[in-house]
C-alpha cells in the first residue's frame, strides 16, 4: 500500500483504501454511533441521549414545575443550540412524546396546548409567528399584533394583560407577547378576501380528508396550496377545533355533512406566496387549548415545563453525582447520565431501532417496581436467582398508560425472566344496549400504541369488504369528559361473541407487545431480565448516594475549615484587626495572619476577604454552633461512606417518598388466557331484576327501572302477561352471577344472569325451554343466584311435605346441560325452596296456614347428605296445610315479613320465633282473616332494605321495609298494595342492593 501513496498538490496525504474495507469500517462506526448515541437507552436512567438532553436543557434553562410554561420553540432552540445539533423537528417530536399521557406511564414534560392525540390528530406546531400587521380581536377592539407592545425589542418576551377571543368564541387572557425576530414569511389569500401572513412553520387549521374520512388538522402555512379549505370566524360564531374523523366512520359519507354550517365558516385558499423577511410575533394565551383568533383565523402553539416527577430524574445533579462531558462544540457541559431517583427505564419503558438490534421495553407500575427495588436494597447478598424470583413476585407485569387487559401470564413471565417475550393485550369492551334496543360493543380502553382512528377505519373497511358481519354502525364518542369511547353498534340478529372474536382476529382490538429489554450497560448493548435491570439500577443509585455524600462532605469540611479560622480570629480579634490595618499589602496581611493564628493560606484568604466591620461583628457563639453542627454532619457523612447498609437505607427512604407521592393503581388488568373471549367478559357487572312467571317465561330488567314507592301505592307497570300466567319468581342479582333453577321434580339447572333476555318492564321475556333442557312436566320451583360455589358451605332444600335436606354446595357445580339431581322426592311431593346455609345458622319454615318452626342448621340437628337422597322431616302440618317458604336466620337483627294474597303485610322481630327441635308443628306466625287472603310470601328483611311485591296481573311495587309496620306474630298486618279488580299478590322478594332514592308515585 505504501508504494501507491500519492501526494496531492496541497501537501496533504492520500491513502487509497479498498472500497469493501472502508464500507465495513464506516458501517461499523455508524452502527456503533446509532447504538450508543441515538437508539438505545442507558440501563441507569432509561434515557436515550436526545431525551436526556431535552430534560437537562429544560432543567438548566429553568423550565421547572414551580415556574410558568415556556414556548416549546424556546426549549427546542435551547436543546438544539447547546446539546443536540440535529433538526428541530426531531427534538420537538421527542418533547411531545415526553408530554403525552397515553405514551408515558409518568409523563416527564407538562405540556400546555395541543400535543396530539392517540389517534391521527398531530400536535400543533411548536410555534406560530404572525406578521406585525395581523389584527388580533381583543376586548378593546381589533389591534395589530405589533402594536400590543409598541417598540418591543427583537427576540424579547413582553408581559401583557389582555383579553383576546379564544377558539370557542370566549374571552381568554393573553399574558405574554413574543417578538420572535425577523424571518422569511408567506402570505395566504382566501376566497373571501382575507389574508394571513406568517412564518412558513405557522400552523393553520385546515379541513383535510377524502370520501371516507375528514378532519380538521393543523397544516403549516408553507405547505398549504390553492384549493385547500380553512375554517374562519363568521359573524362572531364560535369556531371549534374538532376532528370529524373521530365521529362516525361510515363509508361514502359526504364531506359537507360532517360539519355544522351554523358554527363553522369555510373558505378556500386561493394563493400562498412568499412575503419576504419581516418581524414576526406571537402571544401566550392562558387556556387549555392555547389558541386564539387573529386575522379571522385560529392560531395555536404549545408550551411546556418539566413535571414534578421529572425533577426526581434530575435531583442532586448539581452535587457532582454524575459525570459530565463537553457538548458538541466544547462550549458547555452535558451529563452522561441522569441521577434518575426512580427506575425510569422500567416505569416509562423505551423503544428504539438501532443497527441490527432493537429495544422494546414496556412501561410498568411505579409501586410494583419500587417494591422490587426495596427488596433488592434490603437483601444485598441475594443471588441473581433469588433476586429474579422476588422481582417476578412483586412486579405483576407491564402497566400500560392506556390501560386495557393483559391476557395470560406466560408471556409476562417469559419477558421478566429472559428479557424477551410477547405480551398479549386486549381492549376493554362492555356490551350495552342503545335507545333502539340494539346491542353495542363499547370500547373504553385500547391496547398500548393502538391508534383509535386507524382502528375505526380498519373496522369500517372490514365491514365494507364483507369480512366481518353483524356491524350496523361505528361511532367515536371519545371526549375529554368521557375519555376513550369507541362504539360498535350491532345488527339485531348479530351474536356479540362471534362479532367480537372476528374483531380480535382481524383488528388491533387484540394486539401483542413484543418485549425486548435491551439497554446499554457500560456502553454495551445487553438484553437483561428484570432482576438484572433492578440490580444495575441499585448500583447506579449507590453511586449517586456515595458521590452526593462525598460532595456534601467536602463542602462541609471546607466550610468547617473556614469557620475554624474565624473562631481563632474571634479569640484574638483586636490583634487581627490591628495586623490587617498595619499591613502594607494583602500578601503581608496574609502572611501575618498565618503566623499569628497558625492557619493556612486558604483560611487567611477567607478572613481577608471579609470586611473588617463584618469580621468584628461576627458572634462567636453563632460561629461555634455552626461549626459544631458541621462537625456532626461531617461525622454523619463519613459514617454513610463507611457503611453500605446506610447507603441502601437512604436510597430506600428517598425512593419510598417518590413512590408515595407519584405511585398509583395499576391501569392494565391481567386476566387469564382462556382462548377466545367469552361473552361474559364483555358484560358489565350491574344489578338486574330477574322475573320468572308460572308459565315459564324469564327475563332480566335493569333495577333502576323500578322506583321506590310508599306503602299503599298502586305500583309501576310490570310484565304484560297472558290471563292464565302470573309472576312467581322475582329477585335482584348481578349479571355475572349463576342462576340456579330448581324444579318441582327435584332437579337443578344453571345459567348466567346475562344469558336471560334483557327486556323492559312490560315484556314477558323468553320461555325457559329456550334456555334450559327441562324434562317433561318439569316446572321451576325455586331460583337462587350465587357468585360461585364457594359462597356458602351448604345448600338446604325443602319440599312441600316438609322434608329438608342439607348438601354441600360444591356438589352442585356441574356443566351438564340436562341438569343434575338435587333431591330424591317421595310420591306426591315437590321441591319448594332452596337456600344457602352455614352450620351456625337457623332455618325458619313457614306454612301456608301461618304456622312456623325454627331450628338450628348445625350437623347435630341436620346432618349433611348427598345429592341423591330424600332428606329428613323438618316440619309437620295440620290437615290441608303445606310448606310455603323456608328462610335462613343468621342473627336476631332481622324481621320476618309476611304478605297475603289480599295485599296485606307485616313484619315481626325474629326473636319472637322460638328455636325448637326439627320435626314439630311450630308456632303461629300470623292471624289469618279470609278477606285479607292467605299467605303468599314470607322472608327475612332488615329495616334499611326494600322489597318488591308482584301481582297476578304483572304489576310491581317497590317499597322500603320501614314502610311496613312491625307487629307481633299473631296479628294481621296492614295494607301493602292496592289491588285493582280481581288481582292478587302472588309473590314478594327482597331488593338487597336498593339505592337511596326519593319517595315518589308512578302509575
Amino acid at each position: 500500500m505504501t508504494s501507491d501513496v500519492t501526494l496531492p498538490p496541497d501537501g496533504g496525504r492520500v491513502e487509497p483504501v479498498g472500497l469493501e474495507v472502508e464500507m465495513q469500517r464506516s458501517f461499523l462506526d455508524y452502527a456503533m454511533s446509532v447504538i450508543v448515541s441515538r437508539a438505545l437507552p442507558d440501563v441507569r436512567d432509561g434515557l436515550k441521549p436526545v431525551h436526556r438532553r431535552v430534560l437537562y436543557a429544560m432543567y438548566d434553562g429553568g423550565y421547572r414545575p414551580d415556574r410558568g410554561y415556556s414556548k416549546c420553540s424556546r426549549v427546542v432552540g435551547d436543546v438544539m443550540g447547546q446539546y443536540h445539533p440535529h433538526g428541530d423537528s426531531a427534538i420537538y417530536d421527542t418533547l411531545v412524546r415526553l408530554a403525552q399521557p397515553w405514551s408515558m406511564r409518568l409523563p416527564l414534560v407538562d405540556g400546555q396546548g395541543n400535543f396530539g392525540s392517540p389517534g391521527n390528530d398531530p400536535p400543533a406546531a411548536m410555534r406560530y409567528c404572525l406578521a406585525g400587521s395581523t389584527l388580533v380581536a381583543t376586548d378593546g377592539g381589533s389591534v395589530a399584533i405589533d402594536a400590543i407592545v409598541p417598540g418591543a425589542a427583537e427576540n424579547s418576551d413582553n408581559d401583557i394583560d389582555l383579553k383576546v377571543v379564544g377558539v370557542n368564541g370566549e374571552w381568554v387572557r393573553a399574558t405574554t407577547m413574543f417578538h420572535s425576530g425577523c424571518h422569511p414569511t408567506y402570505e395566504m389569500s382566501t376566497s373571501d378576501g382575507r389574508t394571513l401572513t406568517g412564518t412558513g412553520n405557522h400552523p393553520v387549521l385546515t379541513l383535510v380528508g377524502d370520501a371516507t374520512s375528514i378532519k380538521l388538522q393543523w397544516v403549516l402555512l408553507e405547505e398549504l396550496r390553492a384549493g385547500d379549505v380553512v375554517p374562519v370566524v363568521t359573524g362572531g360564531a364560535p369556531v371549534k377545533a374538532v376532528s370529524p374523523s373521530r365521529g362516525a366512520v361510515n363509508a361514502g359519507r359526504d364531506l359537507s355533512s360532517a360539519v355544522d354550517p351554523t358554527i363553522y365558516g369555510y373558505v378556500k385558499v386561493t394563493a400562498v406566496q412568499p412575503a419576504g423577511v419581516q418581524p414576526v410575533y406571537s402571544l401566550r394565551v392562558d387556556s387549555d387549548d392555547h389558541a386564539f383568533v387573529a386575522g379571522g383565523f385560529i392560531n395555536h402553539n404549545t408550551e411546556c415545563r418539566l413535571t414534578n416527577v421529572a425533577i426526581e430524574m434530575l435531583r442532586d445533579i448539581d452535587q457532582e453525582t454524575v459525570d459530565f462531558t463537553p457538548n458538541y462544540d466544547g462550549r458547555s457541559q452535558e451529563p452522561l447520565v441522569l441521577p434518575s431517583r426512580f427506575p425510569n427505564l422500567l416505569v416509562n419503558g423505551a423503544a428504539g431501532i438501532a443497527v441490527g438490534m432493537a429495544t422494546n421495553i414496556p412501561p410498568h407500575n411505579l409501586v410494583e417496581v419500587g417494591s422490587a427495588v426495596q427488596w433488592a436494597l434490603e437483601h444485598p447478598d441475594a443471588t441473581e436467582e433469588e433476586l429474579l424470583e422476588e422481582c417476578v413476585q412483586r412486579i405483576q407485569g407491564p402497566d400500560f398508560p392506556t390501560g386495557a387487559l393483559i391476557v395470560g401470564r406466560d408471556g409476562i413471565d417469559q419477558a421478566l425472566r429472559t428479557g424477551r417475550g410477547s405480551v398479549r393485550m386486549r381492549a376493554v369492551i362492555e356490551v350495552e344496549e342503545d335507545s333502539r334496543g340494539r346491542q353495542q360493543l363499547v370500547i373504553t380502553e385500547l391496547p398500548y400504541q393502538v391508534n383509535p382512528d386507524a382502528l375505526a377505519e380498519k373496522i369500517a373497511d372490514l365491514v365494507r369488504d364483507g369480512k366481518i358481519q353483524g356491524i350496523a354502525d361505528i361511532k367515536d364518542d371519545t371526549s375529554r369528559r368521557t375519555g376513550q369511547r369507541l362504539v360498535i353498534v350491532l345488527k339485531r340478529d348479530a351474536i356479540a361473541k362471534v362479532v367480537l372474536n372476528n374483531l380480535y382476529k382481524h383488528t388491533q382490538l387484540q394486539d401483542s407487545f413484543g418485549v425486548n429489554m435491551l439497554s446499554l450497560v457500560d456502553g454495551v448493548p445487553r438484553t437483561l431480565n428484570i432482576g438484572q435491570m433492578i440490580s444495575y439500577y441499585v448500583e447506579h443509585q449507590i453511586e449517586i448516594i456515595v458521590r452526593r455524600t462525598r460532595f456534601r462532605l467536602r463542602k462541609a469540611q471546607e466550610r468547617a475549615h473556614i469557620l475554624l479560622a474565624l473562631l481563632k480570629a474571634q479569640d484574638r480579634i483586636d490583634e487581627v484587626i490591628a495586623l490587617i490595618r498595619s499591613s502594607e499589602s494583602a500578601e503581608a496581611a496574609r502572611a501575618g495572619l498565618i503566623e499569628l493564628l497558625e492557619i493556612d493560606e486558604v483560611q487567611a484568604t477567607a478572613i481577608l476577604d471579609m470586611q473588617l466591620r463584618r469580621l468584628a461583628a461576627l458572634e462567636r457563639q453563632k460561629l461555634q454552633d455552626e461549626y459544631d453542627e458541621l462537625m456532626a454532619e461531617i461525622t454523619d457523612y463519613e459514617d454513610i461512606l463507611a457503611k453500605p447498609g446506610r447507603q441502601r437505607t437512604i436510597i430506600g427512604e428517598e425512593l419510598g417518598e417518590i413512590v408515595e407521592k407519584f405511585g398509583n393503581e395499576r391501569r392494565s388488568r391481567i386476566v387469564a388466557f382462556e382462548g377466545d373471549m367469552s361473552l361474559e367478559d364483555l358484560i358489565a357487572q350491574e344489578d338486574v331484576v330477574v322475573t320468572i312467571t308460572r308459565g315459564g317465561y324469564a327475563k332480566r330488567t335493569k333495577s333502576d327501572l323500578y322506583r321506590a314507592q310508599k306503602r299503599g301505592g298502586k305500583g309501576v307497570m310490570g310484565a304484560q302477561l297472558k290471563l292464565d300466567d302470573i309472576v312467581e319468581q322475582f329477585f335482584v342479582t348481578s349479571t355475572h352471577n349463576w342462576i340456579l333453577f330448581f324444579t318441582n321434580k327435584g332437579r337443578v339447572y344453571r345459567a348466567k344472569a346475562h344469558e336471560l333476555p334483557e327486556t323492559n318492564r312490560a315484556a314477558r321475556g323468553q320461555h325457559v325451554a329456550n334456555l334450559l333442557a327441562f324434562q317433561p312436566d318439569e316446572k321451576i320451583a325455586s331460583v337462587m343466584d350465587i357468585k360461585d360455589y364457594s359462597v356458602a358451605p351448604y345448600l338446604v332444600l325443602a319440599t312441600k311435605r316438609g322434608l329438608v335436606k342439607k348438601t354441600k354446595l360444591s356438589d352442585f357445580d356441574s356443566n351438564r346441560q340436562g341438569g343434575v339431581i338435587a333431591i330424591n322426592l317421595r310420591e306426591d311431593d315437590e321441591l319448594i325452596a332452596a337456600r344457602l346455609v352455614a352450620p351456625d345458622d337457623d332455618l325458619l319454615l313457614i306454612s301456608r296456614k301461618a304456622q312456623s318452626i325454627r331450628f338450628h342448621a348445625d350437623d347435630d340437628m341436620l346432618r349433611p347428605m348427598g345429592r341423591a337422597t330424600s332428606g329428613v322431616i323438618g316440619m309437620r302440618f295440620g290437615e290441608g296445610d303445606e310448606l310455603l317458604s323456608m328462610e335462613v336466620v343468621k342473627d336476631d337483627e332481622v324481621d320476618i315479613l309476611i304478605a297475603t294474597d289480599g295485599g296485606y303485610a307485616k313484619r315481626t322481630k325474629v326473636g319472637e320465633y322460638p328455636v325448637q327441635g326439627r320435626g314439630g308443628k311450630g308456632v303461629v306466625t300470623a292471624k289469618i282473616v279470609a278477606k285479607r287472603g292467605g299467605l303468599v310470601g314470607a322472608l327475612t328483611v332488615r329495616v334499611d332494605e326494600e322489597i318488591f311485591a308482584i301481582t297476578s296481573g304483572g304489576g310491581v311495587i317497590r317499597t322500603r321495609v320501614k314502610e311496613v309496620r312491625r307487629a307481633g306474630r299473631q296479628t294481621m298486618g296492614v295494607r301493602l298494595i292496592n289491588l285493582p279488580g280481581e288481582q292478587t299478590v302472588v309473590a314478594v322478594a327482597r331488593n338487597a342492593e336498593a339505592d337511596e332514592e326519593e319517595d315518589g308515585d308512578e302509575t
